[in-house]
């Protein structure tokens, strides 16, 4: 089982990414290690939720933590917003990715609903966080903010009811919109809390009529295939014991529904329906990520079809035999009885030798690598939204200080008492107070 010295390094490796795979001079994060790759703003406000934990566990220092924060919301404060396609935003969203250097739009990409939430919450984090009578993190406070009363998420309704996956400059609005059970918890909850363009909250409950509860191995959760989508939105915000209204009439909440899509993951490798090579009891982990690419090989005598990037889900598919190591640690909260184990168990293979920071981000055993290793397809780099979770959500096991302090934040509890929300720890928040 892993132990207390195993997460401590775990920890630190994965938050060496964000010292070293970030822009000092705008504070963005490079979306992998690819030497290539654009920013990514989810992976800057997933990196704006890890210094915290890094001034606590003594990665840097506070003022290093603060600089770091200061530059990159000045650089989002100041960046170009406007519908023009070379533009860094728009209506307060921001560009899935940036260009790392200029923080301009590249790749023809969506301005996106969802990682513009990401970014915002590690700005309310930050916020929350540096609560000191200094110029540098009053600064944060303040800009932290005006980035969030910037976003309009009416206008991301696009005249419906739910909101839409984004909008480009070229076509208008993506036919999209977050509807059924996902990663978009974070965003309508932030959506409902504005204090300036809230969502009304009859978008939310007509997001939630679009859920589908089932059944997988004799448990009954809320689904959704991908294991992400059960932890994202955890990052920030403690589920336990507060219940919206769907999760009432189930009895449930969403903290114990991320644990059961956990055991549901567990159950499904033990049962490897498709015969993937090193699945079992502490080897799982399936959910949206990189893998060999888009080949087909012959493997055992049976034709085997692999993927590049795609939300990987149990029990469902889409599957390759691609497990991430990062999956895994990010459910370490909800099921530590069956998560722990497995970290131990992917720490000793090691995947061929040591890496800069710790976990690769997958790998795929059944793929056959030239070379004759026993993991197959190694992923050949480390990627800023899988880095982030592992930073968090080990930390949100051990201390609960993201949670601890997003409960503090006005905007959250505002949002989730919007949504219906009631009981646990929301029942203690008094309606009004400091953002921070």
């Amino acid at each position: 089982m892993a132990g207390s010295r195993l997460l401590d390094r775990i920890q630190h490796e994965a938050f060496r990414y964000f010292l070293h795979e970030t822009n000092p001079d705008n504070g963005l994060v490079f979306d992998t290690t690819s030497g290539t790759a654009p920013a990514s703003i989810a992976a800057v406000g997933l990196g704006l939720t890890a210094y915290p934990v890094a001034v606590e566990r003594g990665y840097i220092s506070r003022a290093q933590a603060a600089a770091r924060t200061l530059t990159t919301l000045r650089f989002f404060w100041g960046s170009k917003q406007g519908p023009e396609p070379d533009a860094t935003g728009y209506r307060g969203f921001y560009y899935h990715f940036l260009d790392r250097h200029t923080g301009a739009r590249v790749w023809q990409c969506e301005l996106s609903t969802v990682d513009s939430a990401l970014l915002i919450a590690g700005m309310l984090t930050a916020a929350a966080y540096f609560d000191a009578d200094r110029p540098v993190e009053r600064e944060i406070r303040e800009l932290a903010d005006k980035l969030y009363a910037r976003v309009d998420w009416q206008w991301a309704q696009n005249g419906g009811m739910t909101v839409t996956h984004g909008w480009k400059p070229e076509g208008g609005f993506l036919p999209y919109r977050w509807e059924g059970y996902d990663e978009a918890l974070v965003l309508y909850v932030l959506g409902l809390g504005s204090p300036t363009h809230p969502l009304p909250a009859e978008s939310y409950r007509t997001w939630a009529t679009t859920y589908e509860w089932r059944t997988v191995y004799e448990t009954s959760f809320l689904y959704a295939g991908p294991l992400f989508t059960h932890q994202l939105s955890h990052v920030w915000i403690d589920f336990r014991g507060i219940q919206d209204e769907f999760m009432r009439g189930r009895g449930s909440d969403y903290f114990e529904n991320s644990r059961r899509a956990t055991l549901v993951q567990q159950q499904y490798a033990m049962r490897n329906p498709q015969g993937y090579a090193h699945y079992g009891e502490w080897c799982w982990g399936i959910t949206a990520t990189d893998g060999p690419g888009e080949l087909t090989r012959d493997v055992g005598g049976l034709t085997r079809r692999f993927f590049g990037y795609r939300a990987r889900g149990v029990p469902d598919g889409p599957d390759d035999g691609t497990i991430a190591p990062w999956g895994v640690v990010a459910s370490l909260p909800f099921a530590p009885e069956i998560v722990l184990p497995t970290i131990a168990h992917l720490w000793r293979l090691r995947l061929g030798g040591a890496h800069r920071y710790g976990f690769k981000t997958t790998f795929n055993p059944t793929f056959p690598d030239p070379g004759g290793s026993p993991h197959g397809w190694v992923s050949p780099w480390h990627c800023g939204l899988d880095q982030a979770p592992i930073v968090l959500m080990i930390e949100n096991y051990r201390s609960g200080l993201v949670w601890e302090l997003l409960r503090g934040c006005r905007y959250v509890v505002a949002g989730l008492r919007a949504a219906g929300f009631t009981g646990g720890w929301l029942s203690s928040q008094p309606p009004q107070g400091d953002p921070g």
